[in-house]
């Protein structure tokens, strides 16, 4: 009998230890994927917390270590998609300012790059996490389907969607800075 328990204690030592190993080697990457989808570094930092802990409650249901970083990435991508539809709720993103800011600033690659951010902020949660995904880990749309649980047509919808919304926003801003 203490065999046994001495042999469920040794798995459940070896089982932590392989999460851990596996987690932390991930866990730059995961924050970064966070930052990127929610802009806010105390937010990303709690999300990949939040993610981390999930994933230990369903440690369980991971049945190919190889697959790690997909699983892992998908609790990510859900618990900043609902901090993100939590927080769009209360609040709407004013991109007008960022217009303003860049008509006209020999700084404009640097304020384009934060209108752009600013844009892909104002998109909704689902649209925005297929965006960060598909530009900023180079994921195929395959990948991306595979990551949110979602059909391919799916992800190709929102992107189109997201795109287009995208150079709405862009392109109504540069039209606003040639008429100065």
């Amino acid at each position: 009998m203490a065999d046994s328990r001495l042999m469920d204690t040794r798995a459940e030592g070896e089982r932590g230890a392989a999460f851990l190993r596996l987690a932390d080697a991930h866990l730059d990457a995961a924050y970064r994927l966070a930052r990127v989808i929610l802009r806010d570094p105390n937010e990303a930092q709690d999300a990949t917390h939040d993610a981390v802990v999930q994933a230990w409650r369903m440690w369980s249901t991971l049945r190919d270590a190889s697959r790690f970083e997909r699983w892992f990435d998908r609790i990510l991508v859900n618990i900043c998609r609902n901090r993100l539809e939590r927080t769009s709720r209360s609040r709407a993103t004013n991109i007008s300012e960022d217009v303003a800011l860049a008509a006209g600033d020999p700084f404009s690659q640097a304020l384009d790059r934060d209108l752009l951010g600013s844009a892909i902020t104002a998109l909704p949660p689902d649209q925005r996490v297929v965006v960060v995904l598909r530009y900023y880990l180079d994921l195929p749309l395959d990948e991306i389907a595979i990551r949110l649980d979602v059909p391919a047509g799916t992800v190709r919808s929102r992107l189109h969607y997201a795109l287009k919304r995208l150079h709405a926003a862009i392109g109504s801003t540069e039209a606003e800075g040639t008429r100065r």
